[in-house]
């Protein structure tokens, strides 16, 4: 390992045991592999994917495990193998770990790598003092970026992407579902890289306040006002053009689908539940687009963190942060949901 310095050997980290709990305990400082940097952790966003695997169980994060995927740091150590990269350098990560050769990785989509790792997944995570990250997955931070928002590269990404894959859509009106963390962040990346007029939709007041002072030009509560005639109002009757749904509950799904004009297209993004219904006759008739999303590529992270860079996007004025002492805290509020509570990020002062 070229670049290293004495490191500790174990760090303090929210570790997930078993199902259903969460405790704050050491563990061993990770290894780097000859491909691999060692990450001094300086941040690290809760993801409601995670929120989900401790509600439901899931077979998709199996504990014991340190979970975290939406992180930044200092590079601490180097593998033999690693070129461009320095000890003391500042980096975000891709959640992703692509293998590089696949055909997916071979035209850039890293995200749809056919053999990928997600950190917090299918290796530990970043909810902890360090982290090992292969070089490829890294992206430099600019001098003077705040840290703490510059982990949320990861999640304004998934924002980004879905800007992309709807690139060939003529849009003016869209409504987004769900003004969650991802919500959120699709409002502003379509905000700021398509200038359209975006609706916010959730049964929370305190979120969609939120979402109102973001830029959303308006915002309902469908268990207050029906979704559908609110629309129709605030559109003039033009309708709209895209759908994003970040909640993904069968539910959203139809409501998404039947609150899209004509023409228009339905993105999912959102994993709360796997619907199994597809309501083709709908689809069909009225000549709509279905378009799944799944988190970023390489590209993505990189134009997330230049929208944070130069403040084009607001990642910071409804985040709430924590120490790492207060992670079991910072899990539950944000699990919980109360009041404005929306998003989560741990702050890792000390290991």
């Amino acid at each position: 390992m070229s670049g290293a310095q004495v490191q500790p050997e174990t760090m303090k980290a929210l570790f997930y045991p078993e199902h259903h709990r969460l405790e704050i305990n050491r563990q061993p400082v990770p290894v780097c592999g000859d491909d691999e940097v060692l990450l001094k952790v300086a941040a690290c966003g809760i993801c409601g994917s995670e929120l989900e695997t401790f509600r439901l169980k899931s077979t998709r994060r199996m504990p014991p495990l340190i979970m975290g995927h939406e992180f930044c740091g200092e590079i601490v150590a180097t593998g033999n193998a690693v070129q461009h990269w320095e000890r003391g350098r500042m980096a975000v990560s891709n959640s992703i770990i692509p293998c590089g050769h696949c055909a997916s990785c071979i035209i850039g989509k890293t995200n749809l790598c056919e053999s990928r790792e997600v950190f917090g997944m299918h290796r530990n995570g970043a909810f902890a003092g360090y982290v090992n990250v292969p070089a490829r997955c890294l992206i430099p931070v600019p001098s003077g970026v705040n840290l703490r928002e510059a982990c949320l590269s990861e999640p304004l990404a998934n924002g980004v992407h879905l800007v992309k894959l709807t690139r060939h859509i003529a849009m003016k009106n869209i409504l987004v579902i769900g003004a969650g963390p991802i919500g959120l962040m699709a409002q502003q990346a379509f905000q700021t890289l398509r200038n359209v007029n975006i609706i916010v939709s959730d049964i929370r007041n305190e979120r969609l306040a939120v979402a109102k002072k973001l830029g959303a030009i308006a915002v309902i509560n469908p268990a207050q006002s029906d979704l559908n005639t609110a629309l129709t109002q605030i559109t003039g009757g033009e309708g709209i053009d895209l759908v994003v749904d970040a909640v993904g509950s069968p539910d959203t799904n139809y409501k998404g689908l039947h609150a899209v004009r004509q023409g228009g297209a339905l993105m999912l993004i959102g994993l709360y539940e796997n619907s199994r219904s597809l309501y083709s006759y709908d689809i069909v008739l009225a000549e709509k687009q279905v378009i799944g999303s799944y988190a970023a590529t390489q590209e993505d992270m990189e134009d997330a963190l230049d929208l944070i860079t130069t403040q084009k996007v607001d990642v910071h004025s409804w985040v709430h942060y924590y120490s790492l002492d207060n992670g079991v805290a910072a899990f539950n509020d944000m699990k919980e949901a109360k009041d404005n509570h929306i998003k989560s990020v741990l702050v890792m002062d000390e290991n």
